[in-house]
């Protein structure tokens, strides 16, 4: 063991500490704990520089006052207040409008009429007179079938014709003649009489005969094969020299008319009442059909028809709203989206979708207070809603500002700052940095004295 090295030494063997070294070690020491305590402050917000000091230094006497104006914990206090930090938020006012009662429902399009076009008689195809997937009209021919047939038959209903009233006319003149001589009582009367049976047997041979001839008119007509509704045809299940007939089960083609078009759709049975009182009332519901994404008008149309049960599966009932279609963009079996507008609530107050909050007591807003810039929390009943605002049936008035935006960190009576607004820390802030920069330079005067 050295007796000099003082690791190595024995505290009872070392020799004393003088005064001069006791001072340093004290000295150091204070001014370890006066640089920990600068960079204390300085993490905790401290802005005041050598600027604010000389700017406190030159200031005077009057400068003591600074701290009980607008120190930490005064009116214009900024971290030191004992309210919590306003919350920026944004606003919108309460108006009055016109809100629609709206239905919305997934339909399917059909077509108002679908024909499948058969032959009313046998007979081969002799030539097609349309194109598949063209657009006809009623009473367009679509199909010839050889009409030789026809045209013998009703030629040979009309000689059959002809000569059955030939011998109705002989009759007719027989008759006459036998009555003359009845009245000159040169002839029996049963005579007479058998004539006249036998004028009225001809009477109806031949009204026998027309009507065979008019079938066979008929027939000749119904060679050429006609649209019976318009639309566009579909693709043809049949050629020219196929022999085809009334029974066929595809026939020669399918006609689905596009213009009108209806969408089908189900209807709550909740929603019945309102929709009954609207019927009885003759109201034109007006109707729109959407596109897969909602964003997309298709077309427009009305309500058309509500069926007469409900579904006691599903608990709606099938409803139909009818489309002029004129530009051909609704295609039937293409599903859409249909909204009905049921009712218009007129002069309601509306506020956005963003402003209702919900509780555990039920619905509320938070009502801005624009003088004191506080929030009020108040409860209020919604009603009908669109996509973007709602319907405010009772607890708010048109003109009364409601809170849309940073409501999730707001309670009642809480303080609020609008986007326009000058944050009111700041000036509260500057004076409480001029006041610390007024006591960093009174303490450096005091150091260099």
């Amino acid at each position: 063991m050295n007796p000099k090295d003082p690791i190595t030494t024995p505290l009872s063997h070392r020799p004393p500490r003088t005064r001069r070294a006791r001072i340093v070690g004290t000295v150091i020491a204070v001014l370890a704990m006066l640089g920990l305590a600068l960079l204390a402050w300085r993490l905790t917000g401290g802005t005041a520089g050598p600027a604010a000091g000389r700017s406190d230094a030159s200031a005077g006497p009057g400068a003591a006052a600074g701290p009980a104006a607008g120190g930490p914990g005064g009116p214009g206090g900024g971290r030191g207040g004992r309210g919590a930090p306003a919350t920026t938020v944004g606003v919108a006012t309460a108006e009055n409008a016109d809100i629609p009662v709206n239905l919305d429902a997934l339909g399917t399009v059909v077509a108002a009429a679908t024909a499948t076009v058969r032959p009313q008689v046998s007979g081969v195809i002799q030539k097609i007179h349309f194109t598949e997937g063209q657009m006809v009209k009623p009473g367009q021919v679509l199909a010839t079938i050889d009409q030789r047939p026809f045209e013998m038959a009703l030629l040979q209903a009309r000689g059959q014709r002809q000569r059955d009233e030939a011998q109705l006319e002989s009759a007719r003149v027989t008759l006459a003649r036998f009555r003359t001589l009845l009245e000159q009582d040169s002839i029996a009367r049963q005579e007479v009489d058998t004539q006249a049976a036998l004028v009225k047997q001809l009477e109806g041979t031949v009204m026998t005969d027309r009507a065979v001839e008019g079938t066979a008119r008929l027939n000749l007509g119904y060679a050429s094969v006609k649209a019976p509704i318009g639309g566009r045809v579909g693709l043809r299940t049949v050629d020219v020299g196929n022999l085809v007939g009334s029974g066929d089960a595809n026939g020669i083609a399918v006609i689905t008319q596009l213009s009108p078009i209806d969408v089908e759709f189900t209807v709550p049975q909740d929603q019945l009442p309102l929709m009954q009182q609207r019927i009885a009332q003759d109201a034109k519901l007006p109707a729109t059909a959407l596109d897969r994404t909602r964003t997309d008008a298709l077309a427009t149309g009305v309500f058309a028809a509500l069926d007469n049960q409900v579904d006691v599966q599903t608990g709606t009932v099938r409803a139909k709203a009818r489309f002029a279609n004129a530009d051909g963009k609704l295609f039937p079996s293409q599903f859409v989206n249909l909204r009905l507008q049921v009712n218009v609530i007129e002069d309601a107050v509306v506020v956005p979708v963003t402003a209702l909050r919900h509780g555990a007591n039920g619905d509320f807003v938070y009502v801005l207070n624009a003088a004191e810039r506080t929030v009020a929390m108040r409860p209020v009943k919604r009603g009908a809603a669109t996509v973007d605002k709602v319907q405010i049936s009772t607890g708010l008035k048109a003109g009364e500002q409601v809170i849309t935006e940073g409501a999730d960190r707001l309670r009642d009576g809480a303080k609020v700052t609008l986007p326009g607004d000058r944050p009111a820390g700041a000036r509260g802030q500057g004076q409480g940095q001029g006041t610390r920069g007024q006591v960093e330079g009174r303490q450096r005067q005091g150091a260099q004295q």
